[in-house]
């Protein structure tokens, strides 16, 4: 029922930027809160941002803020993760997901559907 298929992602110098795409299936964004979450090679699934549906609130991991902008563009069906000043440890895959939900969550599990992830890679 609900795809989602991120891009964007690629390697890129510290100090850069990157702008995440998430295409997601029709009228996904009015009914569904869209997460992203990173997986670093090793290391645990970790939430970065929400953005609900509708309303389109904003939610942010303590330490991403600041330099992580989450948006969505409900007419190209696409979520948006802009990534500014960027850290070698923010080297991991990407992802997208979605929970039929009004609310947002930082919590892998509870998201039904992913996409493919995209990898962001970090080096000078």
């Amino acid at each position: 029922q609900v795809q989602l298929v991120e891009s964007g992602g690629g390697l890129v110098q510290p100090g850069g930027s990157l702008r995440l795409s998430c295409a997601a299936s029709r009228d996904t964004l009015d009914y569904y809160a869209i997460g992203w979450f990173r997986q670093a090679a090793g290391k645990e699934r970790e939430g970065v941002s929400c953005i609900s549906r509708r309303d389109g609130s904003t939610y942010y991991q303590d330490s991403m803020k600041g330099r992580f902008t989450i948006s969505k563009d409900n007419a190209k069906n696409t979520v948006y993760l802009q990534i500014n000043s960027l850290k070698l440890e923010d080297t991991a895959v990407y992802y997208c997901a979605a929970v039929r939900s009004s609310g947002c969550s930082d919590y892998a599990p509870w998201y039904d559907y992913w996409g493919q992830g995209t990898q962001v890679t970090v080096s000078s």
